[in-house]
C-alpha cells in the first residue's frame, strides 16, 4: 500500500463519549461498558525477551487456574495428543459426532505470543461444542523463543498428518485473531507446497496485516474494549525481522489468484480489526474466492466478554452453517 500523501486534510473528531448502543443485547451493553472501564494491555520491548517470557509465564498461569471450572461446563471430551509432533487437543461433543463428519482444525489467538496451553484446550473444547464437530486445536509454538514461520510450519505439520488418513475436503482450518492469521498463512503454505487444500477457512477477526495500515486502527482506537490499540510490538517480536508484506506473515498480501478455499470472516464494527476482514474480504473476492464477510453491531475484538452473550451465539450458527456447506 502506498504512503499516505501528508499533503492530504485528516478528519478532526470531537471529545465525546460513546455508550453501548440501544442495538444489542443487554449482556452486550454490559461487556461494552465493563470493558470501557479497563487498561489497554501492556507489551514489552520487542527485544526484551525476559520481560516475554515473564508475560508469557503469567498468562499460562493464569489460565491454568481458570481452566478446570471453565472446562467443567463444555460438555466435550478432550484428549492431549501429538499429531505431526505438535502438542493438540483433540475436542469432540460429549454426544459423538458421525465417522464422516467434518474436522475443525482450529488455531488460538493472543497476540501470536500467549493463549497455549490451558487456553488453547479451552478454545478447541468450545469451538467444538459450538460447531458439533470434531475439533483439533494446535498448541503452536510461539515467541519469544519460536517466532515466524515456527506457528504456521506447525499447523502445516498437524494438517499434513491429518489428510494421511483423512480426505482433505473434510477439513475446515480455522483461527481467532493472531489465529485467523496463522490459519490463512498456513493455508497459504499448503496451496503452495502442492498439498491438496482443505474444504474451507475460518477467520474470526482476524490480524492478516501486521502492517497495520487500514482504517479502523485509527478509527477504532480506544472504542475496541478489548484491544484498544494496535499491536506492533508482538507483531515485531513475531515476525522477527521479516518482511511485515510477506504474505505467510500478513497473507493480506497474498496472490489469491493461485487459489484459496472458501473461506468465512467474521468482525464487529467496534473491531480495531474491522479494516483487516474487510480489506481480506474484498482481496478474495477480487480473486473470485468464495468469501463470505459477516459483521456484528457494536462487536469489539474476539466477541462480547463474557460469552453467553447471544451475539457471539450468532457467531457459532453462522460458523456451523459455514463449515456444512463447505465440506458438504
Amino acid at each position: 500500500m502506498a504512503e499516505p500523501d501528508t499533503a492530504l486534510i485528516p478528519v478532526a473528531i470531537r471529545a465525546r463519549d460513546i455508550p453501548p448502543p440501544s442495538t444489542i443485547s443487554p449482556i452486550a451493553q454490559a461487556a461494552l461498558s465493563a470493558g470501557a472501564a479497563m487498561p489497554a494491555m501492556p507489551w514489552p520491548s520487542p527485544d526484551d525477551t525476559d520481560a516475554w517470557r515473564a508475560q508469557v509465564a503469567a498468562s499460562d498461569a493464569n489460565w491454568e487456574q481458570m481452566a478446570a471450572p471453565v472446562l467443567a461446563t463444555i460438555a466435550a471430551r478432550i484428549e492431549t495428543t501429538e499429531i505431526g509432533g505438535v502438542p493438540c487437543y483433540d475436542c469432540e461433543p460429549t454426544g459423538g459426532v458421525a465417522a464422516d463428519g467434518p474436522l475443525y482444525l482450529f488455531v488460538h489467538g493472543g497476540a501470536f505470543v500467549v493463549g497455549g496451553g490451558a487456553f488453547a484446550k479451552v478454545m478447541g473444547a468450545r469451538a467444538a461444542v459450538a460447531i458439533d464437530a470434531r475439533t483439533v486445536s494446535v498448541d503452536y509454538r510461539m515467541p519469544p523463543d519460536h517466532p515466524f514461520p515456527a506457528a504456521p510450519e506447525d499447523v502445516v505439520a498437524v494438517y499434513a498428518n491429518l489428510i494421511e488418513t483423512l480426505d482433505p475436503t473434510r477439513i475446515v482450518i480455522g483461527g481467532s485473531s493472531a489465529g485467523g492469521n496463522i490459519a490463512a498463512a498456513a493455508t497459504l503454505m499448503i496451496r503452495d507446497r502442492g498439498l491438496p487444500q482443505p474444504a474451507g477457512t475460518v477467520l474470526l477477526t482476524p490480524e492478516v496485516d501486521l502492517t497495520e495500515a487500514g482504517d479502523s486502527f485509527r478509527t477504532n482506537e480506544d472504542l475496541d474494549v478489548v484491544l484498544k490499540r494496535g499491536l506492533p510490538e508482538c507483531n515485531a517480536l513475531y515476525a522477527n525481522g521479516h518482511d511485515l508484506r510477506d504474505p505467510y506473515v500478513s497473507p493480506l498480501f497474498a496472490d489469491f489468484t493461485k487459489g484459496f478455499p472458501p473461506t468465512l470472516i467474521q468482525t464487529g464494527t467496534r473491531d480495531l480489526f474491522l479494516s483487516n476482514s474487510v480489506l481480506m474480504h474484498r482481496k478474495l473476492r477480487d480473486a473470485g474466492v468464495d468469501a463470505e464477510l459477516h459483521v456484528w453491531e457494536a462487536m469489539p475484538h474476539a466477541g462480547f466478554l463474557p460469552s453467553e452473550a447471544p451475539e457471539n451465539a450468532e457467531i457459532d450458527v453462522e460458523v456451523a452453517r459455514f463449515v456444512k456447506r463447505v465440506v458438504a
